[in-house]
C-alpha cells in the first residue's frame, strides 16, 4: 500500500475547477507539442482535458496563462482517466519555484467561490 505523501494533518491545497476554459501547450520530451485544456488546477498540479492520454510518469513542460500569471514549468504525468470525449490527464508540478507558486496561489485564490475578487458584490476591506 503506497504511503501518503502528506501527513494526515496537512491540509490539501484548494483546487479550482476551470472546466476547459484555459488552454495549455504540453511539450513532450521528443519535442512534440500537444494541446490541452485545464480542467482543474492547484499549486501542486491539476487535470488536463486532452484528446489522447499520455503515458504515466513522463516528464513534460507545461505552458499556460491564468489571470496575471504565465507559467512555463516542468511537470510529471500521472495515470490518465477516460472522459466522455478524450481523457483527463492528471499531472504534478515538478519544479515550480516559490515565486511562481505564490503568483499561481494568488490567482487561484481569486477564483475560489467566496473570495472578494470572485464576487464583486462583496466589499474589499481596506486598511485604516
Amino acid at each position: 500500500m503506497p504511503k501518503n505523501s502528506q501527513p494526515p494533518s496537512a491540509k490539501r491545497p484548494p483546487r479550482v475547477k476551470l472546466a476547459g476554459t484555459v488552454l495549455s501547450i504540453i511539450l513532450l520530451e521528443n519535442g512534440r507539442q500537444v494541446r490541452g485544456k485545464l480542467h482543474q488546477l492547484s499549486v501542486t498540479g491539476g487535470l488536463l482535458h486532452m484528446e489522447e492520454p499520455l503515458h504515466e510518469g513522463i516528464q513534460i513542460e507545461l505552458m499556460f496563462h491564468l489571470g496575471a500569471t504565465t507559467l512555463r514549468t516542468k511537470a510529471r504525468t500521472l495515470f490518465p482517466m477516460w472522459a466522455t470525449q478524450g481523457c483527463l490527464q492528471p499531472f504534478a508540478f515538478a519544479d515550480l519555484g516559490d515565486e511562481e507558486r505564490g503568483k499561481l496561489a494568488g490567482d487561484l485564490k481569486a477564483m475560489l467561490p467566496g473570495s472578494p475578487e470572485c464576487n464583486p458584490a462583496v466589499p474589499v476591506p481596506t486598511e485604516a
